[in-house]
């Protein structure tokens, strides 16, 4: 069986957040091959996201199994956006544990769910969390803390 490009990607998790696929979390951009030669252009989460080291290495790696040599680009333009997230991938930061990114309403604040019980009635607790792109938050109903995914 010959396996494409795109279900080698598909494959490539992220490495801060492994229950999501890069696929998921909307970083992949564009991918051109060219025999065995492939070219993936990736959009961070942030501009200085400590991870993009990590993120190519993957790429590379996961592509070289598979017999391709792989050039891994970084464009940052248009910024990546969590618009871009799959509703795959907010579903399973929610399984995961974690609140996926949503709507800021702003007449009434955040409305941000519970992942644990599913409740509103939760709190921010620190902007950052383990990861720059993550937020502390914690419930008020249940009294579990929680990270959440911020939407950008």
């Amino acid at each position: 069986m010959v396996t494409t490009v795109r279900e080698v990607l598909a494959t490539v998790t992220d490495p801060e957040l492994p229950v999501l696929t890069l696929e998921d979390l909307g970083v992949l951009r564009e991918v051109s091959v060219d025999g065995d030669e492939v070219t993936v252009t990736v959009t961070p989460t942030y501009s200085g996201c400590p991870a993009m080291d990590e993120i190519r290495a993957d790429i590379t790696a996961a592509l070289a199994q598979h017999g391709y040599r792989a050039t891994v680009r970084t464009v940052l333009s248009p910024a990546w956006t969590t618009d871009w997230m799959s509703e795959d991938g907010k579903r399973k930061l929610r399984e995961f544990g974690i609140a996926p990114p949503g709507p800021v309403l702003l007449q009434i604040g955040r409305r941000v769910s519970c992942p644990q019980c599913g409740s509103a009635d939760t709190e921010e607790m620190a902007r950052f969390s383990s990861t720059s792109c993550k937020a502390m938050w914690r419930c008020r109903s249940c009294r579990e803390p929680f990270e959440r995914f911020k939407e950008h």
